[in-house]
């Protein structure tokens, strides 16, 4: 059974700031530090970083450096945009953000084929 492309395709309307956020979130939190602890470390506002998470500002070439640096990761796995998602939270947010924009008829196509995949 194949899903629908329109069901699918929920992260393309995510920008490139916000996938980049989200992957720095994502790599902060697997480092089990919070957003002050990095903040402090590249020199930055915590406000400015959390808006960089978000995907409300974007950082210069030299801070994704130095987040790179200080998270012990290449700077090109911030820019892994269609790797596979693998934090439970995030997946979540993916899934809502998709059923968020949906009407009913296709809520209930979308409850239909999540049953049939996770019910075999």
């Amino acid at each position: 059974m194949s899903i629908p492309a329109s069901l699918s395709s929920g992260c393309q309307s995510m920008t490139p700031a916000s996938k980049f956020g989200s992957l720095l979130r994502s790599v902060r939190k697997s480092r089990k530090l919070k957003i002050w602890q990095v903040a402090e470390k590249v020199d930055v506002e915590v406000k400015h970083l959390g808006r960089i998470e978000r995907g409300e500002k974007k950082p210069s070439f030299d801070l994704i450096v130095a987040l790179a640096n200080y998270l012990n990761v290449s700077p090109s796995k911030f820019f892994v945009f269609d790797a596979e998602i693998s934090d439970a939270k995030a997946l979540r947010k993916q899934i809502d953000r998709l059923l968020t924009k949906q009407d009913s008829g296709r809520l209930l196509k979308a409850r239909q084929i999540l049953a049939i995949l996770l019910e075999s």
